[in-house]
């Protein structure tokens, strides 16, 4: 029986591209499929990303017989398979939101997938390249693997195409930072809908309504995403914070109180590499509003 991935689920339908010798095979129109009635029963939901079995049947249609096992799953949005996550946060129009740049980083550590970090909008700093630089220094040195891009110049496009062949990937950010606008200059002929920012409430409209993979050449599929204006924790444990925060993790092995919070407790190794400028401030801040986000959404559930 043949295999395929799931490129788009909508209105009970799955859209499903034939693998060819283990991988996708672009040229191929994806084949409509339904799923087994078993799935509805069991409480599987077939997911955008999954690897499937699936048979023909008389119409040129098709059903979804059976979900390989997955690599990765992403809860919000639902995406199976994604090997990275490109957090796109813009310099500009919006300004940059470092709160929601960690916030976004604690949901994707928690998940164990791979993060690509994409400064977007350039074009529009040129005359200020200190944010831009601090911001990249920032997460690098932290371990984060960090592109500058301008979908008005395309600068940075190129590498971010490479970087993505072969993969799934999932592109999420700030709402109207460009995601759309960045694809359509890495896919010529894409056309996404693209939508305009609002100057009074700094913030774009969202004009991505449902999860697709889109075929982007030498094998690699990007799932384009709603925008997010907030997260919640609500999947994400209080304890399971501080992991989420790279530079905190070899540290807090050192600390004197297992199951330290990081906030008060007496040797702790993360108040000290603050104090000595070994991490950094807005990092640390925002961790403590997280954490006590954390708090007062579990005492109210």
């Amino acid at each position: 029986m043949p295999e395929g991935v799931i490129i788009k689920a909508l209105s009970g339908y799955y859209y499903v591209k034939p693998l060819r010798e283990g991988a996708i095979a672009s040229e191929v129109t994806a084949v409509t499929c339904r799923g087994r009635g078993v799935f509805k029963n069991r409480g599987i939901t077939p997911l955008v990303g999954d690897r499937v079995i699936y048979v023909l049947t008389e119409n040129g249609e098709g059903t979804v017989t059976e979900i390989l096992p997955r690599i990765s799953e992403l809860i919000r949005p639902t995406v199976a398979n994604v090997s990275l996550a490109v957090l796109l946060f813009s310099v500009r129009e919006p300004d940059m939101n470092l709160n929601l740049l960690d916030k976004f980083l604690v949901h994707i550590e928690h998940s164990g997938i791979e993060t690509l970090i994409v400064l977007t909008k350039q074009d529009l700093a040129e005359n200020d390249q200190e944010t831009t630089n601090q911001v990249k220094e920032l997460y690098q040195r932290i371990g984060y693997e960090v592109m500058v891009t301008s979908s008005l110049t395309g600068s940075g496009s190129e590498d971010l195409r490479k970087r993505l062949s072969g993969i799934i990937s999932v592109f999420s950010g700030q709402s109207g930072v460009g995601k759309s606008t960045l694809l359509n200059r890495i896919v010529p002929g894409l056309l996404l809908e693209t939508g305009e920012i609002s100057l009074r409430l700094g913030r774009g409209r969202h004009t991505t309504r449902h999860v697709e993979l889109m075929d982007i050449g030498e094998g690699g599929f990007v799932a384009d995403t709603p925008g997010f204006s907030q997260l919640d924790f609500l999947e994400l444990e209080v304890d399971e914070l501080s992991a989420c925060f790279r530079e905190f993790v070899p540290l807090a092995e050192q600390c004197k109180f297992r199951g330290c919070s990081h906030l008060h407790e007496p040797d702790c190794r993360v108040i000290e590499a603050l104090e000595a400028g070994n991490i950094s401030m807005s990092r640390y801040e925002h961790y403590k509003l997280f954490y006590q986000e954390m708090k007062d959404k579990k005492r109210r559930y």
